[in-house]
């Protein structure tokens, strides 16, 4: 297990630079990845601002910390 960052926990506001959109974290916890099969088990679960459709992070070390605002 990968430790992430103290700025990534639920609510914090992140961007994904992958999709290039901000969003943020819904919850942080298991995901099983449909394609693969393969279970992760600290993926990020992420719905952007003001509602949506949400994605899922499997690799954190991506995301980055979203800018003030």
């Amino acid at each position: 297990m990968i430790r992430s960052p103290s700025w990534l926990h639920e609510g914090a506001r992140i961007f994904d630079p992958v999709r290039d959109r901000e969003g943020v974290v819904q919850f942080i916890g298991e995901w099983e990845d449909p394609a693969t099969r393969r279970v992760i088990p600290d993926a990020v679960f992420i719905r952007p601002e003001g509602g949506g459709v949400g994605w899922v992070i499997a690799d954190h070390q991506a995301l980055r910390q979203a800018d003030a605002r």
